[in-house]
């Protein structure tokens, strides 16, 4: 028997159907003498350090760094039935075929589950890009040797128990910070790439708060004759006064004498330059530019566009979508004609495929710039059932996936770009402009917009102005001018789109020209990091903007650089790479791993006065103490005196607001601090049911714990 183990049960089915099914149970399907079973995603996990250690279960200093001497695997409660069923299956098996994602993280995940059973046997695997029949046969034909891929297997391992090691032992260094400062009784976590992401969008924040416009001014001169009329921008000489050390006009004097100066004159073109350019066909989606378009325009979350762009690879209406690729290889390049040809009759893309030239070789197709996986395009399943029955959100990504790829076989869009420089009385002035050639692929990009049309197309650039027909030396009378008073803008706060193209460029700087990958994360795992930091509690969305909330202002304020700098992540994805090429031994990196950990907590046991103040929660007044007379503080679940040897305190879940349908709010506690009373609209009677408006009395006798009341009351 020949046993298929796929990463997910959609992928399972998959292959099933094209081998033919002839048996289905609920957690595997037999095809004749093939049988195909399926995980769930990892279905094996690290062990926790207590699972190493018990004494680790307690979060201590000394304890760290924790680095085990031998990395265990355990099974995830979730996934212990269908481990038993593939531990049956493969004691069955004569050859298990390897089906996981084309990836290094799919490699790692059906691997871990054969080493988890200590098989042996001879293992082949299957490459899917896509998920079509096509394509599922192709692959079935073209089965390889499993150990082929061992360097992509020991890549992903490497990277996992690398970020184990910094994550587990830099988030308890920061948690136990946390609770010995009083900032928090819970868990801070802490990762190598959701770190200085989080860095990023701090910084941000903190260029943004301290930006201080400058104000400066733009003179323009209005040119008019038979042939048309034109405005052209002040360009001021080497030797110009009334400048600032950018080249801004700031000195509204000088600028107003030189109005005075031109206005009435005559202005004459000293030189006119017209350069025919070329703007080439973009390239199609891969998933980071897909998630960054699809954010701008719909307001789709990078997370939203992972779970959907997934869900249309497993529906086989798109290839495999966790790629970084945006070419295509050239053995596909008749495929790719016939699946544009069958886009022409799908019902919404009409007018963009009449722009579509399948026959057009461009820069898309160049198989060395192939990674694992090729850029993401439609399937021919798709050009047969086009946009029916599928949810907006899938409708809307398919739009966007499908016009990338017919502008990528479009013509190049052509124009000609005209400068032209004329003076008048003494004083230089620019006017420049653009000649649409030829629309090629802007013009199905327009008909894209204008099908889906959005927001965020209000806010894009106007196209450059068309010039009239000018040529050097020509005159024009009477000219006038006029200056407008502009101001710098501060930077603009991160939204989703723009803060996945600094993911992609972090980094960059610190690294050699050549190195592979650069960046915060994958495409696949960055749309996660954004999830898990507005999940902690340390990133907020505020309409479009990602914003850092106080705690992950002061968590980037105090953390190391080693753990904000991108300079870290960007390394290690170029190190793994290596490993995945065979180019660079894991142990050798797993070394490396950890000895920077030992130097970081080392380096790391304690932190500065100043950055300790960062951390102290700020304590919100409610009033005075009715025992003592201090100040009395909201916290998480109650109110409490400030000062520690009185123990007065009010529980926020006490019994009496909790059988009345009340909750105990700051408001109310106010009151009864001041007055001794509160007025409270919908007391529940605890004899009827019924809701009244009533005032509460706080009945203090100076015990340990606080006793309400109602004041008396008529009938309702």
């Amino acid at each position: 028997m020949r046993l298929f183990i796929a990463e997910k049960p959609s992928l399972g089915r998959a292959i099933a159907a094209e081998l033919g099914v002839t048996q289905n149970n609920p957690t595997f399907q037999i095809c004749g003498s093939d049988t195909v079973t399926w995980c769930f995603g990892h279905i094996l996990e690290q062990y926790d350090p207590q699972d190493y250690d018990d004494n680790l279960r307690i979060w201590r200093r000394r304890d760290l760094p924790i680095i085990p001497k031998e990395w265990k695997l355990r099974p995830k409660e979730s996934a212990l039935t269908q481990l038993q069923v593939i531990n049956h299956l493969l004691s069955e098996a004569e050859m298990v075929v390897h089906a996981g994602d084309p990836d290094r993280e799919g490699q790692l995940l059906v691997d871990e589950v054969l080493e988890h059973f200590n098989y042996h046997g001879p293992v082949q695997r299957i490459w899917l890009a896509s998920l079509d029949s096509r394509s599922i046969q192709k692959a079935l034909a073209t089965l390889k040797d499993n150990r082929d891929y061992a360097n992509l297997r020991d890549a992903a391992r490497a990277r996992s128990q690398a970020d184990w090691l910094i994550g587990m032992n830099a988030s308890r260094a920061m948690t136990i910070f946390g609770r010995e400062t009083g900032h928090t009784d819970g868990v801070l976590s802490l990762g190598r790439v959701q770190t200085p992401t989080l860095a990023l969008v701090v910084q941000r924040d903190r260029e943004i708060k301290a930006f201080v416009p400058v104000d400066y001014l733009i003179l323009q001169a209005s040119l008019q004759n038979d042939a048309g009329s034109f405005s052209a921008t002040f360009k001021p000489s080497d030797t110009q006064t009334g400048l600032d050390s950018e080249g801004r006009l700031v000195d509204a004097s000088i600028a107003q004498g030189i109005v005075d100066s031109v206005r009435g004159q005559t202005g004459i073109i000293t030189s006119v330059t017209r350069e025919k350019k070329k703007k080439p066909v973009p390239l199609p989606h891969c998933l980071s530019s897909l998630q960054k378009a699809a954010s701008s325009k719909f307001g789709m979350t990078a997370q939203q566009v992972l779970d959907t762009a997934q869900s249309l690879y497993e529906k086989k209406l798109t290839t495999y979508p966790r790629t970084d690729c945006r070419y295509l290889p050239e053995e596909q390049f008749s495929d790719a004609s016939r699946l544009i040809t069958a886009l022409s009759g799908v019902s919404g893309l009409e007018a963009m495929t009449a722009k579509a030239d399948s026959a057009l070789r461009g820069p898309v197709w160049d198989t060395k710039k192939i990674t694992a996986h090729h850029a993401i395009i439609p399937t021919a399943a798709f050009a047969g059932n086009g946009f029916d029955r599928l949810p907006e959100s899938e409708k809307k990504l398919m739009s966007l996936v499908c016009c990338k790829l017919l502008c990528a076989v479009a013509a190049p869009h052509v124009y000609e770009a005209v400068t032209a420089t004329f003076t008048c009385a003494g004083n230089t002035f620019t006017a420049k402009g653009k000649t649409i050639l030829t629309p090629g692929w802007k013009e199905l990009d327009r008909r894209f917009k204008a099908s889906f049309k959005t927001d965020a197309d209000d806010t894009a650039p106007e196209p450059a102005r068309e010039l009239p027909e000018i040529t050097e030396g020509q005159t024009f009378d009477k000219v006038t001018a006029a200056v407008t008073e502009h101001f710098t803008a501060p930077p603009k706060s991160y939204t989703e789109d723009t803060l996945l193209s600094a993911m992609e460029r972090a980094g960059a700087d610190d690294l050699p020209e050549d190195a592979e990958r650069q960046g915060l994360g994958t495409p696949a795992t960055r749309a996660s990091i954004l999830e898990k930091l507005v999940q902690m509690g340390f990133v907020e969305r505020r309409g479009k903007q990602l914003l850092p909330t106080k705690d992950g202002h002061n968590l980037a304020c105090v953390l190391p650089e080693v753990l904000t700098s991108p300079q870290l992540t960007a390394q290690w994805e170029t190190e793994l790479t290596a490993i995945a090429k065979g180019q660079a031994d894991p142990e050798g990196f797993m070394q490396d791993i950890a000895e920077m950990t030992r130097g970081l907590i080392a380096n790391y046991s304690q932190i500065s006065e100043d950055a300790q103040k960062l951390f102290q929660t700020e304590r919100v007044v409610i009033g005075k103490c009715p025992r003592c007379g201090e100040s009395v503080y909201e916290g998480k679940k109650n109110y409490y005196c400030g000062n520690r040897s009185c123990q007065f305190v009010m529980w926020k879940n006490d019994r009496f607001f909790e059988e009345r349908g009340k909750a105990f709010t700051p408001k109310i506690a106010a009151a009864l601090l001041k007055d001794g009373k509160a007025k409270v609209k919908g007391l529940r009677s605890m004899k009827t049911g019924k809701t009244y408006d009533g005032t509460v009395l706080l009945a203090d006798t100076g015990g340990k714990y606080v006793n309400y009341r109602v004041e008396q009351r008529g009938k309702n």
